[in-house]
């Protein structure tokens, strides 16, 4: 399906995108929707939250495709606002873009994105436009939902989310890494878990829980190698408690995207999963937006063919 129909691009930029480095690229962004003649308007986002109200302001905009310039929380926010409008407008057929400025750019990956700014760029002209699925998560500071793109780290990942945020000179999948190993020196316990995958329950004690729409986290860590993001189902991929010498040995299979073979590890297609804390808490991220850092309950699902995203 191609983009001819589509006559405006808002682009919804966000400035300290990539550590500050965004900034940079916006002289190319506009010079090259003004050399191909096409129609936009372009917003910078002020703070968290920003892109969610802008979102929902443009897609007012009849033929308007909404263009996240930022980093993975840009595009989470984006994609919160897209969903909003659908939820009130269930006829609202939204199209989305992406410009990947961002320092991980984990969404972009696993949803086939291009890689580069000018490649993403180009795809606006001689791009497709393609279906993509919507995963929601209801629990922690959000009851009433949050929409994600990419996935959802409960445990060990969100607790090296944080420790990442801290690190100023580090950035990209370095900067994770370099948390990963800080957070196994720390090695917080394990919550006890019941787990209702597809409707049938067990209960675990997880170091790390991840939920993917997509196939990244933190730029070098594949939590679901073979996810898709257009199936209509998330890939659950959990990994048990155990000593330190054992998850430290799992850490390096998720670089390689081999935890599948471990014993330690359980993955799974999902379309539904619920999760509550019988002992302990749950530290919560999705698109490495924190969701909470002491969840008792959590509800996770699929929403297929959700939205349109260009690539």
């Amino acid at each position: 399906m191609g983009i001819i129909e589509i006559k405006h691009f808002s682009v919804i930029f966000n400035p300290t995108a990539g550590k500050g480095s965004a900034l940079k690229k916006l002289p190319i962004i506009k010079q090259f929707l003004e050399a191909n003649n096409l129609e936009y308007d372009i917003h910078t986002t002020e703070k968290i939250g920003h892109a969610i109200t802008l979102t929902k302001d443009l897609c007012e905009k009849p033929d308007t495709a909404i263009i996240a310039a930022g980093g993975d929380g840009t595009i989470n926010e984006v994609i919160n606002g897209l969903m909003m409008t659908k939820d009130k407008l269930p006829e609202f057929n939204p199209i989305f873009g992406v410009l990947t400025i961002g320092s991980g750019n984990d969404f972009a990956f696993g949803a086939g994105v291009p890689a580069t700014l000018e490649d993403c760029l180009n795809a606006l002209i001689d791009g497709e436009i393609k279906p993509m699925d919507v995963g929601l998560i209801k629990g922690g500071n959000y009851p009433d939902g949050r929409y994600f793109g990419n996935g959802i780290g409960v445990g060990f990942d969100t607790i090296v989310g944080l420790e990442a945020a801290k690190l100023k000179h580090i950035h990209g999948a370095a900067g994770y890494i370099v948390a990963a190993l800080k957070t196994l020196i720390t090695y917080p316990s394990a919550p006890e878990v019941e787990m209702e995958i597809n409707g049938e329950k067990g209960v675990y004690n997880p170091a790390l829980v991840s939920i993917m729409n997509g196939r990244r986290m933190g730029g070098a860590f594949f939590m679901a190698p073979d996810g898709k993001n257009d199936d209509g189902l998330l890939n659950l991929c959990m990994t048990q408690q155990g000593t330190r010498r054992k998850l430290l040995q799992t850490m390096f299979h998720y670089t390689k995207g081999t935890q599948d073979n471990l014993d330690n590890t359980k993955t799974a297609l999902i379309s539904s999963i619920t999760l509550k804390a019988l002992k302990g808490e749950m530290a919560v991220h999705t698109d490495g937006e924190t969701i909470c850092e002491k969840g008792k309950l959590l509800e996770i699902s699929c929403i297929p063919n959700a939205l349109k995203i260009i690539k």
